[in-house]
């Protein structure tokens, strides 16, 4: 308190910015009586408008940690000119969600954006103002944040206005938890980025590198769709038919991989049956079922012996629980779809998957009536 009454004789800049640390220091400190503390907040109201930058920059450097600073005090630092707001936007805990989105809207520092997008809790409003107005910068900052709160819509936001960024793609993929739906999205978009790399760089042709793209992005999709919740599979097979990229060879591949879920979910989707109908059909022992509800898919009926074969061998084979227990489980089904079309005159020599299904794609017709 005496270097506050010194100030009447002193008030320099230095002196005010000396008196302005040591009194927020002191209000951390928990050792103010009411009287103090209420006389300390009544300073800070002042500080808040000085003239002087330094003053302010200190005050808001000194109480960026205190969560008793008067919530007033806290967003008029934070609404201040970057080198006084940024400590309170990176630190304070005063300001509310509230608040956060109201400076986010009102401002065009991105500077502050960035500090908001690296708080150790970003609430999920938050996350979508930043989303809809923050630069790439600010959106990779967010998104590699652990501590952001970020909702499946405010995902594809994010991927609607950077999915081409790879300053955004890498944090965006290493995110501990990512909705499916969203990372298919990712998935397709590197893929894009592959097929133009293909083009450009390499001299591959253009049917030449589809080729490839279909097959990595079939492969990465398939993959995100091990082990998700039915809702997520409802919500990743609606997305993939709207965008027709739910392809026959994109079944067939999950059926290869041992994923029947994802296979009935996409075939209720792409009948418009509700999955239990589906189920009783492609389940049906005869086989008449299965047959009936793929004829009602749209997709291609040279696959169907194959979906056929492999539904069967999927129902017979069991995981060991083993290292490359996936990979040994798709050999074991893509290699009996093989031999069964061996045993009808359809002679292939080589049982790799990606050879499997572009063999497939061109059977004869005679083949499909045998089964």
């Amino acid at each position: 308190m005496d270097d506050v009454s010194r100030l009447a004789t002193d008030p320099s800049p230095q002196a005010r910015v000396s008196t302005v640390v040591k009194l927020a220091q002191e209000f951390s400190s928990g050792r103010f009586s009411p009287a103090e503390l209420t006389l300390a907040e009544n300073i800070f109201r002042l500080m808040v408008k000085d003239a002087e930058v330094r003053v302010r920059e200190a005050l808001s450097a000194n109480l960026k940690h205190n969560p008793n600073v008067p919530r007033d005090v806290a967003v008029a630092l934070a609404q201040d000119i970057d080198p006084v707001s940024l400590p309170i936007l990176a630190f304070s805990d005063v300001l509310t969600s509230d608040d956060l989105v109201a400076i986010i809207s009102s401002q065009q520092s991105q500077s502050k954006m960035e500090a908001i997008a690296g708080r150790k809790s970003v609430p999920a409003d938050v996350a979508d103002a930043l989303t809809e107005k923050g630069s790439e910068q600010v959106v990779a900052k967010l998104v590699g944040n652990a501590g952001a709160e970020i909702s499946e819509e405010t995902f594809h936001k994010v991927v609607d206005r950077f999915g081409d960024s790879e300053l955004v793609q890498d944090p965006l993929v290493h995110r501990a938890v990512l909705p499916v739906t969203v990372a298919e999205r990712i998935v397709t978009q590197v893929a894009e980025h592959l097929r133009t790399h293909l083009l450009v760089k390499h001299r591959i042709s253009a049917d030449m590198a589809m080729d490839l793209v279909l097959q990595t992005r079939e492969r990465a999709t398939a993959g995100l769709a091990m082990g998700v919740t039915d809702e997520s599979l409802d919500s990743l097979v609606r997305q993939l038919k709207a965008n027709e990229r739910l392809s026959g060879s994109l079944v067939l591949r999950a059926l290869c991989m041992g994923n029947v879920r994802f296979f009935e979910h996409a075939m209720a989707e792409l009948t418009g049956l509700p999955v239990a109908n589906v189920r009783l059909l492609i389940h049906d022992p005869g086989g008449n079922g299965l047959k009936v509800a793929w004829g009602k898919t749209g997709l291609p009926q040279t696959l169907y012996p194959a979906i056929r074969i492999a539904l069967i061998v999927a129902a017979q084979t069991e995981f060991d629980g083993g290292d490359l227990d996936a990979e040994r489980y798709s050999r074991r089904i893509v290699e009996r779809i093989l031999t069964q079309y061996e045993s009808f005159g359809v002679e292939f020599d080589d049982d790799d998957l990606e050879y499997l299904l572009a063999r497939v794609k061109k059977l004869p017709s005679s083949v499909i009536a045998l089964h």
